[in-house]
């Protein structure tokens, strides 16, 4: 301290000032970010939830609470570039003015869309089918794609491509999810990269300087101790199976190996299963409706279960399967954290593929052009004079039904078990017991509907916004079912892995979602009697329509990009910068062992001269 007085002495005023500002922004920042602490959603409820149930139970909910905060943003970008537009135009603000292009070298049959909106006198059940399906009055507003039938406006003397800012604002969504995901994943990788370096390092961590000394409050104290304490408990349960692994005799092992295999054929027997009946279920649905409206021959709930029948066959697929896994895993003997990712892995696959499945359904119905259906259009015009908002209308029944379900489950399932384990004394009922939160099970239903927004948002604008609302209430319900109808987990969840984990199977889901989006932009023609993309062969086509816009100088430079001549050197040069990259870690990796490697030397080189010193004076 004296030095650095005595440094300060011969510095200039300006050195002066500016290490005096620089001490005082970083005072102030430090500030703003302890203050800023206590902004955060739900801070205090997820650190009571980690400190009664554990770190692996808190990740779920810190989880949550980051899909909350992306489908906000996603509402955002899109309510901002495409909804709002249409609204500033609507009401004439800023003295904005609409443009319509006809759709050129188009027969006239595929203009033709009349949406099923309500006329007349209606009753309050049909408005609560409608809300339900997406049908009736909600199929003729913003919420669909085919309400966005503007081509341009001009926002006083600016024109405005809602086309071009339709498409680019579902590149943005998509990116922007990739990006933050990814973003999280290196964070969470860097945790798991450090615990599985050297556990015995990271146990010392915990024991020796776990403790965070800052902490003043009671209650916050006792937190900070019940989650140290659970994470100590998974060191101790995993070290413990892991010396049973290794104990193994080779009799064990071929009987283990071998009932994992008959166990893997009975799933993918059942992923099998699964596919084929949300196939042939979603064909029915889509051709017994088209019926129906045509000769109205149904009544409205008939319609309803008719519409419904692939979000429920779906539902019961992604309700039993888990099931089913839940109880196959347990029989396979791995640890728990293994268990957790492969239960997540089987149930993620029959999910997401489930949603995959039924999107091949709806464009095999789409792209059907036997007999020439498809001639004028280039897509089945008669069932699908608009097929963006019907595939729309499909992922806003996925989602609905799907929150109906997780609340249903929440108010008559687990809510009665716990009435009946408490007060009911029967053998049957005691045999079920308290039942744990199964954080793989909780974490695949969000997966699940965040996939489904993320692909229905394109044909749905405004789906994040619902998406948003769902999780801000499942986040309250799960937290109430958890505190009453659980108890903690009988062998505790490590929060690292998990969180890294659950980031991965999301990213599986986004990049799942790319594909039905890209093959909707890209291959499948637009539907030419709604939407902004009805004077486009595809919705790509408005990329390449807009550069042709531009100076001839930069639309040369444009395609010689999206040209072969610079996509493979590029790809070779991202090639070569990877290499050096994967190299440079291993490098520095072996650094770090070697480092580590002299540290355990010195270590061993003070006890043996604190031996000899002791020798020396006992002699």
């Amino acid at each position: 301290r004296d030095s650095q007085q005595a440094d300060t002495e011969y510095l200039s005023r300006w050195e002066k000032w500016r290490r005096t500002s620089s001490k005082s922004l970083k005072k102030a920042l430090s500030e703003v970010k302890g203050l800023s602490s206590y902004l955060v959603l739900w801070r205090h409820d997820i650190h009571s939830i980690e400190g009664k149930f554990g770190t692996g139970i808190q990740s779920y909910f810190s989880f949550l609470r980051f899909l909350v905060l992306l489908n906000f943003i996603i509402f955002i970008l899109m309510f901002s570039f495409v909804t709002l537009p249409i609204i500033i135009s609507k009401y004439g603000i800023f003295n904005s003015t609409i443009a319509y292009i006809s759709p050129k070298n188009i027969d006239e049959i595929c203009t033709i869309y009349e949406p099923n909106g309500n006329k007349g006198l209606v009753y309050f059940y049909t408005y609560l089918k409608d809300l339900l399906s997406g049908t009736g009055f909600l199929e003729v507003t913003s919420l669909f794609y085919g309400y966005y039938l503007i081509d341009a406006e001009w926002i006083s003397v600016m024109r405005y491509n809602l086309p071009l800012a339709y498409l680019l604002a579902t590149f943005a969504y998509l990116a922007l999810s990739f990006l933050w995901i990814i973003k999280r994943s290196v964070e969470g990788f860097k945790h798991n990269l450090v615990h599985d370096a050297d556990p015995f390092q990271s146990y010392c961590n915990k024991v020796f300087a776990g403790w965070d000394f800052c902490i003043t409050d009671p209650n916050a104290a006792r937190l900070k101790h019940r989650s140290l304490q659970y994470e100590l408990q998974t060191d101790l349960q995993e070290e413990k199976l892991k010396q049973k692994i290794a104990e193994r005799s080779m009799e064990e092992k071929l009987r283990i190996y071998s009932l994992r295999i008959l166990i893997n054929i009975i799933v993918i027997a059942i992923l099998s299963g699964c596919f084929y009946s949300i196939y042939k279920v979603t064909v029915f649905s889509q051709e017994s409706s088209n019926v129906s409206i045509r000769n109205d021959t149904r009544t409205d709930l008939v319609n309803l279960i008719v519409q419904y029948l692939p979000s429920i066959v779906i539902t019961l697929a992604n309700f039993i399967g888990p099931l089913i896994f839940s109880f196959l895993i347990g029989i396979e003997d791995y640890t728990p954290a293994f268990e957790i990712k492969l239960t997540l892995l089987r149930c993620v696959f029959l999910r997401l593929a489930n949603i995959g499945v039924l999107l091949f359904s709806l464009w095999s119905q789409i792209s059907d052009c036997g007999s020439d259906k498809c001639k004028p259009c280039g897509y089945n015009y008669k069932l699908y004079p608009c097929w963006e908002s019907d595939v729309g209308q499909e992922m806003y029944k996925l989602m609905i039904f799907d929150f109906i379900v997780i609340l249903a489950v929440a108010l008559f399932v687990d809510f009665p078990r716990k009435l009946l384990v408490t007060h009911c004394s029967w053998r049957l009922v005691q045999w079920f017991g308290h039942k744990e939160f199964e954080i793989s099970d909780n974490v695949l239903e969000i997966i699940y509907g965040q996939t489904i927004c993320w692909i229905g948002t394109f044909f749905s604008p405004l789906l994040p916004a619902i998406a948003t609302v769902k999780y801000f209430i499942i986040f309250y319900v799960k937290k109430i079912v958890l505190i009453h109808t659980r108890k903690p987990a009988a062998r505790p969840i490590r929060a690292s892995s998990s969180n890294f984990f659950f980031l991965v199977v999301l990213l599986i889901g986004l990049l799942l979602a790319f594909v039905p989006v890209g093959v909707s932009v890209a291959h499948i023609p637009s539907s030419k009697a709604c939407g902004p993309f009805r004077s486009f062969n595809t919705s790509w086509e408005v990329i390449p329509d807009t550069i042709l816009q531009f100076p001839a100088g930069l639309q040369r430079v444009l395609f010689g990009m999206a040209s072969e001549a610079f996509a493979v050197p590029f790809f070779v040069i991202l090639c070569i910068i990877m290499f050096y990259v994967i190299a440079l870690a291993r490098a520095h990796k072996r650094v770090v062992e070697q480092l580590r490697e002299q540290l355990v030397l010195a270590s061993r080189d003070k006890m043996f001269l604190i031996r000899k010193i002791a020798e020396a004076q006992r002699n």
